[in-house]
Formats: structure tokens, C-alpha cells, sequence
């Protein structure tokens, strides 16, 4: 197996322009590493600050869905899309905010079967439908969410978390990124 952290090559922080050396740091400085992500889509600066400007504008919400709860369509969306990269940097994440050390193997393995509330279950159903049918995608779908309780500005964050993923998935495949090494026992051991 290749140690390659990406198939096109990796940019280090200190390379980065400094605004996105200031915003790698902060996350770095948070998590103890630099994601991968991050390095790989280094040697494209605007493609990155899109990229982090875009996930931010929808996973530091305040209101609406839970952060716990963003991370939940990120993983059901990158089990979907087989990304491992995703699968499991996000799963890390959902780990922590979930508090909970299995829910991220169980939704990204198995999302039709894995127990949760209806809510979780709503967020889950609605992303699963994007990730594999969009063109399919309609008022059942919406319907469902709704009497499920989620709220329109809700469902819509589901759907642009589920798009946004889409893409980062598909990059994650084309660079063959590689998880960090942290991010497989983040929120499994005590910190």
C-alpha cells in the first residue's frame, strides 16, 4: 500500500498563502494535525478557500441542526458515495460530538438498518435519498422529513451538507486521499 497522503501531491501549511495558513493553523492548532484535506487541496489556494469558506457556511451554523447532527449527513452521505476519507474523518467527528464511539461504523456501514431517533433517522433518510437518487428526489422525500419535524431551513441544510459532501467525496476519490492516522481513534479512547 502507497504512503502517498494524495495522488497529486501535498502542499504543507507553511507553503499556504497566509490566510489559509492562519485558517489550517486554527484547525490544526484545535485537532493536532493537519487533515489531509487540507494539504491536498493546498496547490489550489482558491479552490481550498471556496472550499473551507462553503463547509463553514454550513457546518458552524448556530441554529437549526445540531453540529452532532451535521456530521450525521456527512457520514450517511460518504458511506453512500464510499468514501473513505470522508467516512472516516468525519466519523472522528461525529464520534466526538455524538458522543458516541459507534454510531459513525454503524451509519456509514449499514444507514438503512442502524437505530435511531426519528429525527437522526428523518436527517439520515433525506440525505441517503440525494446521495443515491437526486434526480429521483421530491415531495415524498420532503414530506417525510417534515412530518418527521425538521424545518424547511432544516432540510435544506441537509441538502446542501449532502451536496457539499457529494463533491468532497468525489475529490477525496480522484486524489486517492489518504486519512490521517489520528483520525481512527479520535472519540474511540479517552482524550
Amino acid at each position: 500500500m502507497s504512503d502517498e497522503v494524495s495522488r497529486f501531491g501535498v502542499v504543507e501549511p507553511e507553503d499556504l498563502p497566509d490566510d489559509l495558513r492562519d485558517r489550517v493553523g486554527a484547525i490544526a492548532d484545535k485537532s493536532g494535525f493537519v487533515p489531509n484535506i487540507f494539504r491536498a487541496l493546498g496547490h489550489r489556494p482558491a479552490e481550498l478557500r471556496a472550499f473551507l469558506d462553503y463547509h463553514d457556511a454550513l457546518m458552524d451554523k448556530a441554529d437549526g441542526l445540531t453540529k452532532a447532527e451535521r456530521e450525521l449527513v456527512v457520514v450517511a452521505t460518504s458511506g453512500a458515495n464510499h468514501c473513505t476519507y470522508c467516512v472516516v474523518a468525519h466519523g472522528a467527528i461525529l464520534r466526538v460530538r455524538a458522543k458516541d464511539p459507534e454510531l459513525a461504523d454503524r451509519v456509514s456501514s449499514n444507514p438503512w438498518q442502524v437505530e435511531l431517533d426519528e429525527r437522526g433517522r428523518a436527517i439520515v433518510d433525506l440525505a441517503l435519498a440525494l446521495a443515491h437518487d437526486s434526480a429521483a428526489f421530491g415531495e415524498a422525500e420532503l414530506a417525510d422529513a417534515r412530518e418527521a419535524g425538521l424545518t424547511d431551513d432544516e432540510i435544506w441544510d441537509v441538502g446542501a451538507i449532502t451536496a457539499l459532501f457529494a463533491m468532497s467525496n468525489r475529490l477525496a476519490h480522484l486524489t486517492a486521499l489518504r486519512p490521517n492516522p489520528e483520525f481512527f481513534l479520535m472519540g474511540r479512547l479517552p482524550r
